[in-house]
Parts: C-alpha cells; sequence; structure tokens
C-alpha cells in the first residue's frame, strides 16, 4: 500500500525541533502581554473577498498565491495567507473599539500561500503578529519598531537590519504611481511579463519585482519620499528621529519598499537578516490608516507587524537553536518487578506527578528489569526509583542515582522529597 506523506511545502515540527518553536511562542506571548497586548483567534478560513478587498486585488498573493475553493454553501474561501485582514474584520465585526478606543492585539498561527516552496518559503508559515488600532500618533510607529527589535534580542537574535519607508497617504501613493508610471512607460518592452501587467493594473507592484532586469531598470526610478505632503514628511521625519534616539539595531532608509500589500500607507518598515540569502526578511509591517474604514467601519489609524517564525527560527546562530533545542532532562523513571508491583507504581506516579516531578513509568508489566533499565538509561533519567514486592511491604522503595550508580532504600511517602532533595543539593553551590 503507498504510503501517504505530508503535502509539497507543508512539513511535520517535531522534537527536538519543536522546543524552539515553543520558546519563541511562549516569549512572544509573556513578551507581549507584559506590554498590554491581548491575544486573538481568527479562523484559518474567510471569505475570498476579505482579502481581495483587504490585500488588493492587483497583488501576487491574490492573483497567485492564495487557496481559494468554492465550500458546499457556493461561496468563495480562502485559507488566510496574512493575519492583518483577518484582524480588521473581527475588530469592526465584533466592535472591539466600543469596550477601547485603543486596542493592542497579537496573534499566533499558520499562514498559507500556494508558491514554489524554497528555502525559507513553505506554502504553510507561522507568525506572530501585533496589530494597534486607535491612532495615527508618529510615536507608536517608532515604539512598535523598538518593541519588535527588542523581542528580537529577548531570544537571542543578532546581526539583523530594519529598513524603513513612508509611502504618504493616499494621495502622496497616487502621485507617486503616477510618476512611476510615465517613468515606466517608456521602458515598458524591458519590464518582465509581469511587470508589463503591473504597470497597467498595479504599477506599484513593480517595486517588488525580484527579476534582476527590472530590479536594474527600478533603481533611479522616482522615489515615494518625493511625493510626502507636508504632514506626511512630518510624520516620517518624527518617526526616524525617535528611532535614531533608541532602536537598539541600525536601520537604514529603503526608498523603493512598497511591501507587497496594498493597504499600506504612511510608514513601512522590513526587519532582514544576512543569514537567510535571497529570502532574507525575518519581520515586516506598517501603517494601515485607511483599511478599517475601507472594511465598512470608522476611519481609524492603525499599525502592525507579523514575525515570520519559519525564518526567525533559521536566522537565530546554530549555537542559540542547538541550546533550546535540549530537552528536559526526566527527573526519575519508575520501573517495577512484578504485576503486584505495578499497580501500586501507576497509581503513585500520579501522586508524584501532582508534586510536579517529571516522571515516566514503563508502560508493559511484563518488561524484565533489565529491559526497564535501558529504557530509564535511553530517556537520560537522572534517577530511577526501584518498586519491589518485598521493599514495598516495608513501605519503600529503591532510588538509583543512574549517575552515580549508588542507590538507597527510601520510604515511599518521601519519595517525592527525596528526589527533590537530591537534586536541589546537586545544583546547588559548590565549595
Amino acid at each position: 500500500m503507498e504510503k501517504i506523506q505530508s503535502l509539497k511545502g507543508m512539513s511535520d515540527i517535531l522534537a527536538p525541533e519543536i522546543y524552539v518553536w515553543q520558546f519563541i511562542e511562549n516569549t512572544a506571548r509573556k513578551f507581549f502581554e507584559d506590554r498590554g497586548y491581548k491575544e486573538v483567534r481568527t479562523p484559518i478560513l474567510e471569505e475570498t473577498v476579505l482579502f481581495q478587498r483587504g490585500i488588493g486585488e492587483g497583488t501576487d498573493i491574490v492573483n497567485k498565491e492564495m487557496y481559494t475553493f468554492t465550500d458546499k454553501g457556493g461561496r468563495s474561501v480562502t485559507l488566510r495567507p496574512e493575519g492583518t485582514a483577518p484582524i480588521v474584520r473581527s475588530y469592526i465585526e465584533n466592535n472591539l473599539s466600543a469596550s477601547d478606543e485603543f486596542v493592542k492585539l497579537y496573534y499566533i498561527g499558520p499562514m498559507f500561500r500556494s508558491e514554489r516552496p524554497q528555502k525559507g518559503r513553505s506554502r504553510q508559515f507561522h507568525q506572530i503578529g501585533i496589530e494597534v488600532i486607535g491612532s495615527s500618533n508618529a510615536y507608536i510607529d517608532a515604539g512598535l519598531i523598538f518593541m519588535m527589535a527588542e523581542f528580537f534580542k529577548k531570544i537571542g537574535l543578532a546581526d539583523f537590519e530594519i529598513k524603513l519607508c513612508s509611502l504618504g497617504c493616499s494621495d502622496d501613493k497616487k502621485k507617486f504611481a503616477e510618476a512611476l508610471r510615465k517613468y515606466l512607460l517608456p521602458e515598458k518592452g524591458r519590464l518582465c511579463d509581469d511587470c508589463k501587467v503591473r504597470l497597467e493594473k498595479n504599477v506599484l507592484r513593480t517595486l517588488d519585482c525580484k527579476v534582476e532586469s527590472c530590479k536594474i531598470l527600478l533603481k533611479n526610478s522616482p522615489k515615494a519620499k518625493d511625493f510626502l505632503c507636508p504632514g506626511c514628511k512630518e510624520h516620517y521625519q518624527t518617526v526616524k528621529e525617535l528611532l535614531t534616539d533608541y532602536t537598539p539595531a541600525n536601520f537604514k532608509e529603503d526608498a523603493n519598499m512598497v511591501r507587497g500589500l496594498d493597504y499600506y500607507t504612511s510608514t513601512v518598515f522590513e526587519v532582514t537578516h544576512p543569514a537567510l540569502g535571497a529570502q532574507d526578511a525575518v519581520a515586516a509591517g506598517g501603517r494601515y490608516d485607511n483599511l478599517i474604514e475601507n472594511f465598512g467601519g470608522k476611519k481609524t489609524g492603525a499599525i502592525g507587524f507579523a514575525i515570520g517564525v519559519d525564518r526567525l527560527i533559521m536566522a537565530l546562530p546554530a549555537e542559540r537553536r542547538k541550546e533550546l533545542e535540549k530537552e528536559k532532562q526526566l527527573e526519575l523513571y519508575v520501573v517495577t518487578t512484578g504485576k503486584n508491583s505495578y499497580g501500586t507504581a501507576y497509581r503513585e506516579i500520579e501522586k508524584l506527578r501532582d508534586k510536579n516531578l517529571f516522571c515516566e513509568i514503563n508502560y508493559d508489566p511484563e518488561k524484565s528489569l533489565k529491559s526497564q533499565m535501558n529504557r530509564a538509561n535511553k530517556k537520560n533519567a537522572k534517577y530511577v526509583a526501584i518498586f519491589g514486592d518485598e521493599e514495598l511491604k516495608k513501605g519503600e522503595v529503591v532510588l538509583r542515582d543512574m549517575k552515580t550508580s549508588e542507590q538507597r532504600n527510601v520510604k515511599l511517602t518521601d519519595l517525592a522529597s527525596a528526589v527533590k532533595y537530591t537534586k536541589s543539593a546537586c545544583s546547588g553551590p559548590k565549595d
């Protein structure tokens, strides 16, 4: 019979790698919740129109990469390719502004894009995202970028770079787009096939092109910063000044950065890392002050970012990953010498777990003592408790130190405290 395998571009995450994922996710939850952010979990499946209207029909994500199909009710539905549009939908649908005019949210979960799998680019990938809704204050832009950099430091990521740009308001973007189209039209024949379509439908998307000839052609194209109105120029200048004061990583301006989503206005940013090669983005984000209004809500300032967890783990130093991949050591392995002792041991181990001991037991009472001891060695147990019939008659078990091979009889009622005392003594200060 043919084996069933995972879909291409969608992978299992197993131990010991899963410990790195757990560390990052657990650190993120505490880090962001300590700063007033609340977790939100949106459905993985949404109506397709949410992403068409939010991300933009002229984007590669909508045109080429979404997992879209018709459900049994005849509706067009899509596996979420990004997290912001669902958050905004939830914000409006659940009237979150009624309880607080300034909303701070975070999310952790998988996203899906049907693109060619390659290093750092899977069809199912995972993001940690932040959304701040309720203000257009430039201090929030800088503060969010600063917080993101602090999080990277917290988990042990170094040598990352922050790229910064401003797209200005909607009017600024329109003027910039017109100038870019005017610049590219005489050069249309030199554009790749995709960019020829983008030139007509959504010219700003040409700035996302990865084809080298297009990148060379766009090197001297008009820049967004040259079309900023006075208000947007002041906003951007404030963000740069604040980041110069307190960002714990270097940032540089990238005049051609537009991001792959149409909802962005004003500040946009991206974090890259040299360890990732061509697909070097670890995180990205920006302002989307018009998106809530476009979805039927009130005009509301908003900004956010998303971290690609898969790429973040790839960018961590090898020593740091190896350190995080270490399994928690098993404190106690319980072995038995017969069926009579097995019943007692099986009940007692739950009591030990209730006392916060990391314990395991052999689940086959027919296994020999030698086989059980080999299993304890294989699982790298610190101690073994041997439940023997004769010892149990006296209310005792044999506690064996697997490193020194020393063993002693202890009262069954004292087993948990005996392991904890031994563990504490071994980890205490040395003379």
